[in-house]
């Protein structure tokens, strides 16, 4: 989300979740994302939160504490330390663990969250455009895809996949078709597992791009994997090596699933569409314009409010999956705005119903 943009958003997310602390003395919050927001225009729920960033770049970790010098020396923020990475053997990778040795859990990547998120206090994690940037795995109808650097070229080869792939492939996924690639992300899984197991009273809110397992049946989202170097499309993801993101869309179906796993109560998947106007739909995104002297400044914000809610813009494009644990499912409608996007996904989807499991998959 461009930051031009990410005002107008968060200006709507944040009076819900301001109604969500009221008077409470103290609330943990955690943005995995990209989106920046400036929370001191909002004194009450910055006096209500504290800010803990998860970050394993050394580099952008370094960038960060110059950033928010000023909010680290008040302690109102703190930065994740690295540790050892979660292990991914293939004996780990089939057990399905996620629990490491010590007295902390570690999520994938070496980044550690649990002692910068506690239970004791109510928590929200913001995950926007952070499952898309996770490593995958990419699968053909036979094996699963290798990469050697031989000789200044990137080489691709085909081996076996893991149980752990194939059992996600098999629940979450469709099998491809010869000639597909598709991808699966076990670090996805076992972030929102960890998220599952720290958040005993609060929510997550993802916002990504993305699809359900019922559009993969359908044919769509068959090969998701893409590459963008200076907000430009590029086709070849082995070009300019360290000088473009790869993304892939997320699976929402497996992303829901490993939350509920973890307790979690999962709302209806809409698009970010629907999220804007749920929270917006009580008084007409006043809080979008509620900074804006001059007619310009509203034109500007109208047009912003527009890029993020048509589907010409980002509003079909992104989808929105709230997931709660402890909280009143009243509170979480109330909070997530979703009473508009139920209305619209029951209007949409009728009979919707979990698809049957798929029979076949790779050969094993």
């Amino acid at each position: 989300m461009s930051t031009r943009c990410s005002d107008v958003w968060w200006r709507g997310s944040s009076r819900k979740c301001g109604a969500y602390w009221g008077g409470r003395d103290q609330s943990r919050f955690s943005n995995w994302g990209r989106a920046e927001a400036c929370l001191k225009k909002y004194p009450e729920f910055y006096e209500a939160m504290h800010y803990s960033l998860c970050e394993r770049s050394k580099a952008l970790r370094t960038r960060l504490l110059s950033i928010l010098n000023q909010h680290l020396e008040s302690g109102k923020v703190s930065i994740g330390s690295a540790s050892p990475a979660l292990a991914t053997d293939s004996k780990s990778a089939d057990s399905g663990s996620n629990e490491g040795e010590g007295p902390t859990s570690v999520v994938p990547n070496g980044v550690e969250i649990t002692r910068a998120l506690v239970p004791e206090v109510p928590i929200i994690v913001f995950a926007n455009e952070f499952f898309d940037a996770l490593p995958v795995e990419i699968l053909s109808h036979k094996a699963k895809l290798f990469v050697y650097f031989c000789n200044g070229h990137f080489t691709e080869c085909w081996k076996d996949p893991s149980r752990a792939e194939l059992d996600l492939l098999e629940h979450y996924s469709v099998p491809p078709e010869p000639g597909e690639r598709l991808e699966i992300s076990l670090p996805a899984q076992l972030y929102m597992q960890e998220i599952a197991r720290i958040v005993q009273r609060g929510f997550a809110l993802v916002i990504d791009y993305g699809y359900t397992r019922e559009q993969q049946l359908a044919g769509r989202h068959r090969g998701t994997l893409m590459s963008f170097r200076q907000h430009a499309a590029i086709t070849n993801p082995y070009q300019a090596a360290g000088e473009q993101d790869i993304t892939a869309h997320v699976n929402f179906t497996a992303l829901g699933a490993a939350a509920e796993r973890g307790g979690m109560l999962v709302q209806p998947l809409i698009t970010q569409s629907q999220f804007l106007l749920g929270i917006g739909e009580a008084n007409q995104f006043a809080d979008a314009f509620e900074e804006c002297a001059a007619p310009q400044e509203r034109a500007k914000v109208a047009l912003q409010l527009k890029h993020l809610i048509t589907p010409a813009g980002m509003g079909e494009s992104f989808h929105v999956m709230l997931a709660s644990k402890g909280l009143d499912s009243s509170v979480v409608t109330n909070l997530s705005g979703t009473s508009f996007g139920k209305r619209t996904v029951a209007a949409m989807n009728p009979s919707s119903s979990p698809a049957a499991p798929v029979d076949q998959t790779l050969q094993r």
